[in-house]
């Protein structure tokens, strides 16, 4: 087929995808609610039923174990003979939508504005899912691989069954290529592949400096008071630059990509006049260089707040670990920090709540050519370029271990506004039908390759330098 036969037939399926994507919105599929659940049942039951009217007539809904936890979806057509079969990933549960007040529309009910779709899970991950219906409906009976989708019931839970599911279901969603829609393109019009993710370390320190608390007048001066030991604590983590402070943790070079300093000022919301912190490259801080945030903390609240030395405080520390490090190594410096600096001879204690390796994916070989064709006809000719992200998504490597076999590729339908997560989460419509188009045209091109996986994807060692790329057009 020629690309302009498959831009219509992309452009004829669109209609019902948006509709089939508004529908799935309108489901409040919060894994992290249990008074949720049915909700989150019901949306697995809605993703079968759209992928069984495409003809995948084996289409199941799972959980770990058969104990009815978190289903997913996993759904399979054979591959002709002597073509590859590709999975297709997305995740059907979103994020809690918090405060309604922050919304300007309804979470769960889908709105257009200005050329972006607003809802909770608009684009975090049902656009996922809708992305591989468009590709699969849009090729229909010329679809030239096996597909297996599978769409996962808890990854914004912690995806702690997954890997119970990779194993138990190994044989069914064993494939030459992995598709992963849970990314981000660079920008609008500027299409990526990611490849490479920070790790994460996520601890709860506790400082005590007394067995109860006092009253300030009468033992304030010789008695330090918990949350004075935990601030200066808490300060030592970091240099006057702002950078991490604690040693032995990995840095390392970044791909060369131009990230203008007034676009991230506008896309993070940093407030006007804040000055930015840390040194290098402004991608290099956001994916290669480790990141240290304070993400709580446990103290009186001003507000009624007594003339009383406070015995303890805790803090909640969020540890983004570089590519080329260990969850390991970065607890044990993490760990060792606070020990060193503790002042006073403060009762220390530290929680660890995760520990996560970071990802790098060395992106080459036949899928992935196939993949960047794809792009950049989508894109109308812009060649999509290797991104890194700043945050953690653990289940990428735990399908590189499960399949080490297979290529992985990382796609996905946000752009820099998307606010997934956030109030007013949205699609970028425009760029959600070039998502389209490029995984059918990525259908097509893997149609024709005989060993996709000549040279699969890995995770790469600790210590190992990114791949360069070339600036963004």
């Amino acid at each position: 087929m020629q690309i302009a036969e498959l831009r219509e037939r992309v452009a004829a399926v669109l209609p019902q995808i948006r509709r089939d994507l508004e529908d799935l919105v309108r489901i409040e599929s919060v894994s992290t609610d249990p008074a949720r659940a049915a909700e989150v049942r019901r949306s697995a039951e809605a993703v079968a039923e759209l992928f069984r009217a495409e003809g995948f007539a084996d289409t199941q809904i799972v959980s770990a174990r058969g104990d009815g936890s978190a289903p997913a979806v996993i759904a399979r057509k054979l591959a002709p003979h002597g073509r590859p079969t590709v999975l297709l990933y997305a995740h059907h549960d979103v994020q809690p939508e918090n405060d309604h007040d922050e919304w300007d529309s309804p979470p769960f009910e889908p709105t257009e504005r200005d050329g972006r779709l607003y809802g909770r899970g608009a684009a975090d991950d049902k656009a996922g899912i809708a992305a591989h219906l468009a590709a699969v409906r849009a090729l229909g009976e010329d679809l030239g691989v096996g597909v297996t989708v599978f769409i996962e019931g808890e990854e914004e839970a912690g995806s702690e069954s997954l890997p119970d599911l990779l194993r138990e279901h190994a044989d069914i969603l064993r494939s030459d290529v992995i598709v992963i829609a849970d990314s981000a393109n660079w920008d609008v019009g500027a299409p990526a592949l990611t490849t490479s993710l920070r790790g994460l370390v996520r601890v709860d320190v506790t400082v005590r400096t007394l067995t109860h608390g006092v009253h300030s007048g009468m033992w304030g001066g010789p008695v330090p008071d918990a949350l004075m030991a935990l601030v200066r604590l808490l300060a030592s983590l970091y240099d006057e630059r702002g950078n991490v402070a604690v040693g032995g943790l990995h840095g390392g070079p970044a791909a060369d990509v131009e990230y203008p300093i007034d676009r991230l000022r506008a896309e993070s919301g940093i407030a006007p006049g804040v000055e930015l912190i840390g040194d290098g490259s402004v991608v290099e801080r956001l994916w290669t260089k480790p990141s240290l945030s304070i993400i709580g903390l446990d103290a009186p609240k001003v507000e009624g707040a007594s003339a009383t030395l406070v015995p303890s405080a805790s803090a909640k520390l969020s540890l983004r670990i570089a590519p080329g490090d260990t969850a390991a190594n970065a607890l044990d410096r993490l760990r060792a920090h606070l020990q060193a600096h503790v002042p006073w001879s403060a009762e220390l204690t530290v929680t660890t709540l995760d520990a996560i390796d970071p990802t790098r994916i060395e992106a080459t070989g036949p899928a992935f050519d196939a993949a960047r064709r794809a792009f950049a006809e989508a894109w109308d000719g812009t060649e999509p370029i290797d991104i890194g992200v700043g945050g953690s998504i653990p289940f990428i490597a735990q399908f590189l271990n499960s399949f080490p076999e297979a290529s992985v590729l990382v796609t996905g339908v946000e752009d820099p506004d998307t606010r997934a997560h956030g109030a007013n989460e949205g699609l970028h419509l425009a760029e959600f039908e070039r998502v389209c188009l490029a995984e059918t045209l990525l259908l097509v091109n893997l149609a024709g390759l005989r060993n996709p996986c000549t040279m699969p994807a890995r995770v790469a060692r600790p210590g190992t330098a990114p791949r360069r790329v070339a600036e963004k057009p």
